[in-house]
């Protein structure tokens, strides 16, 4: 990847980090429903010029998909929201941790009924995902995410489809 294709990869994962952090606000002082709280993050972030509208509609959609797997998780294991990201959480961020976390414990009927509406969509190379560990669907190969990143081919046998570990 070139370095203009890496300086586009970086604001794209700020600008999740950014989003994820404009939602757990909203849902902490306004409506608890976790799409009023993307809507208003994915506009100030084009309000504000961080990001293009289709940039913002990207990230909204990733934080949006990150936080439904979570939710099934927790509906369908009935574990602890740390158990989702099934590596040590010592070494997720504290701040992006505890972020994420609020929103989902914050947003947890709308979460449940997220978990009921949608099986866990797939991710797939180019997009953006938070914390935790993908599977790819074909060979089973592992990538760990300490913090939110961009997706990669499958190092092993370059496949671009993954499905989060729970």
């Amino acid at each position: 990847m070139n370095e203009k294709n890496n300086d586009a990869v970086e604001k794209m994962v700020k600008a999740y980090e950014t989003m994820l952090e404009r939602v757990n606000k909203v849902s902490d002082r306004a409506s608890p429903v976790l799409g009023n709280a993307i809507d208003h993050a994915r506009e100030t972030a084009v309000e504000l010029g961080e990001l293009t509208r289709e940039e913002a509609d990207k990230i909204a959609t990733y934080i949006e998909r990150d936080v439904k797997d979570a939710a099934s998780f927790i509906v369908e294991t009935g574990q602890d929201f740390k158990d989702w990201f099934r590596f040590d959480v010592q070494l997720v961020e504290t701040k992006l941790f505890d972020m994420f976390a609020s929103v989902a414990d914050q947003t947890s009927v709308e979460l449940k009924k997220f978990a009921e509406m949608a099986r866990r969509a797939p991710s797939r190379t180019g997009e953006i995902t938070g914390p935790g560990t993908l599977e790819c669907t074909r060979c089973g190969e592992q990538l760990h995410f300490k913090k939110a990143g961009h997706i990669p081919p499958c190092p092993k046998c370059r496949e671009t489809e993954f499905k989060r570990v729970s």
